[in-house]
C-alpha cells in the first residue's frame, strides 16, 4: 500500500493536444473520489508543438504538482516527460494503460489518437441541462436569468457566439450570449453580473465583413448594406472593444481560431477564474472565520 503524504494544495496540470475534453472529464471523475481536496487545476489545451510546451514549463516550475497528459505527438510527449523528470514531477499519460490493454487484446497498434466516450451518468444529465439552458438564452433571450449562467459571451453580430455557446454547453457549461449593437445598449444587468464570467469575442473587420456577406448571400438579401459597410463594421468592433476594456472582461480574438480553439481558451479562462475565487474565499493562516 502506498505511503500517503498530505499536501495543503495540489497543483494538477492537464495537458492535451486537442480540446482536452477527455482529460478534463477523467480528472473530474477521479477528483470526485477525494471529497474536498484542495486542488488547483492548470488547463493546457491545444499543446501541439515543443515550442508551445516550452512556454508552459515555467508554470510547472512555479507550481510543481502532478502532470496528466494526452499527447500523441512523440516529440512533444518526449520533451514533456524529460522536463517532468528534470523537475522531479510525477507525470501520468492518462490513457496509456487503457490503450495498451486494447492493443494487447485487439492485436493492433493504436494510431495515437486519444479519444473519449459518453457515459450515462450525472455528468451526462448536467450536459443536457446546460444545453437546454444555453439554447434558451441564445442571442440575448431571457436576459433576466443570466445570473444563473456560468459563462456569458458578448460580441457584435457574427463573432461565433452561438456555435461557441453550443460547443461549451456540450462540455457541460451553462452559457448565455448577447449581440452588441451600437444603437441598442445591452440590458443593465450585463454590467452587474457576479456569478458568470463574461467574455468578449472580437475579430478582424475584414474577416467579419466576409462572414456577413456570406450570411446575406445565403439569405438572398442585398449584398451592400450598413451591415457589411467597412466603416460601420469598424465602429461596431471599436464600440465592443471599449465596452470590454471598461469592464475589464477577458477578450478572445476569433479571427484565426476554430470554434473548438475558442471554447478551449474560454474554458481555460473559466478555470483560472474559479481557482482565483476559491483562493480568495479560503481563510488565510491565522485569520478568523467570518
Amino acid at each position: 500500500m502506498p505511503v500517503l503524504i498530505h499536501m495543503a494544495r495540489l497543483h494538477l496540470h492537464l495537458l492535451s493536444d486537442s480540446t482536452g475534453e477527455t482529460l478534463e472529464m477523467l480528472a473530474k471523475a477521479a477528483l470526485a473520489q477525494f471529497g474536498d481536496a484542495d486542488v488547483q487545476r492548470h488547463f493546457w489545451p491545444m499543446v501541439r508543438s515543443v515550442q508551445h510546451l516550452e512556454r508552459i514549463i515555467d508554470d510547472f516550475k512555479a507550481n510543481p504538482g502532478l502532470v496528466l497528459y494526452t499527447l500523441s505527438n512523440e516529440a512533444t510527449r518526449d520533451r514533456l516527460e524529460e522536463c517532468c523528470r528534470q523537475l522531479s514531477l510525477p507525470h501520468v499519460a492518462a490513457l496509456d494503460p487503457v490503450v495498451e490493454a486494447l492493443e494487447e487484446r485487439l492485436g493492433q497498434q493504436a494510431h495515437g489518437r486519444p479519444g473519449g466516450k459518453n457515459k450515462m451518468d450525472e455528468a451526462y444529465f448536467e450536459r443536457v441541462d446546460a444545453i437546454q439552458f444555453t439554447i434558451a438564452h441564445d442571442d440575448g433571450i431571457s436576459w433576466q436569468d443570466w445570473e444563473q449562467a456560468e459563462i456569458v459571451l458578448a460580441g457584435v453580430s457574427r463573432t461565433s457566439k452561438t456555435p461557441t455557446s453550443i460547443y461549451l454547453a456540450n462540455r457541460g457549461y451553462k452559457v448565455a450570449n448577447i449581440p452588441l449593437v451600437v444603437e441598442s445598449p445591452p440590458p443593465k444587468l450585463l454590467f452587474e453580473l457576479r456569478k458568470p464570467m463574461v467574455v468578449g469575442l472580437t475579430t478582424a473587420p475584414a474577416r467579419l465583413i466576409q462572414i456577413r456577406r456570406n450570411r446575406l448571400l445565403s439569405l438572398n438579401e442585398k449584398a451592400e448594406t450598413a451591415y457589411v459597410d467597412e466603416e460601420n463594421v469598424s465602429q461596431e468592433l471599436a464600440f465592443a472593444r471599449r465596452m470590454f476594456a471598461d469592464k475589464g472582461w477577458p477578450v478572445i480574438d476569433v479571427t484565426r481560431r476554430s470554434i473548438e480553439e475558442t471554447a478551449a481558451a474560454i474554458i481555460k479562462l473559466y478555470h483560472e477564474r474559479e481557482d482565483r475565487l476559491a483562493k480568495d474565499d479560503k481563510p488565510q493562516i491565522g485569520s478568523k472565520p467570518i
